[in-house]
Parts: structure tokens; sequence; C-alpha cells
């Protein structure tokens, strides 16, 4: 199975991402990026039905500044 690894969304264009897009920056297969969703281990934001993932939260979790998005 090949992996695609996303480049850093920048949060200023891209408030929040998909658990999938998450999933694919972190190198997370769709099951686990939503089992981790579920846990808390990925901030998310849930409206209704849908679940999305914060872009300046996630960043901030994996020690970059959420202008780092612009940078990659």
């Amino acid at each position: 199975m090949s992996e695609t690894q996303l480049p850093l969304p920048d949060p200023a264009l891209h408030p929040t991402i998909s658990v999938v897009e998450a999933g694919q920056i972190l190198g997370l297969s769709k099951p686990t990026a939503y089992e981790a969703v579920r846990r808390g281990d990925i901030p998310s934001l849930r409206f209704g039905r849908r679940v999305v993932v914060p872009t300046a939260k996630l960043l901030t979790m994996l020690g970059l500044s959420a202008a780092a998005g612009e940078t990659r």
C-alpha cells in the first residue's frame, strides 16, 4: 500500500482539514486516523455528523508554528 504524505496546509487558507487529510499528513490510514480522533489523540471539531481537524491545532500538536504550513 502506497501512502501519500500531504504538504502542511496554511491555517490562514485552510482553517480546517478532513480527518483523512490529517491522517495522510501524519502517515496514518483512514481507520487509524478516525480512531485517533475518537480517542482524542488528534484534535477535532464536530459539526453535526461532519468531523474536521483544526489546522493550527494539528500543527501545534506536531510542534510546528501555524506559519510553518507556508514554508513546507
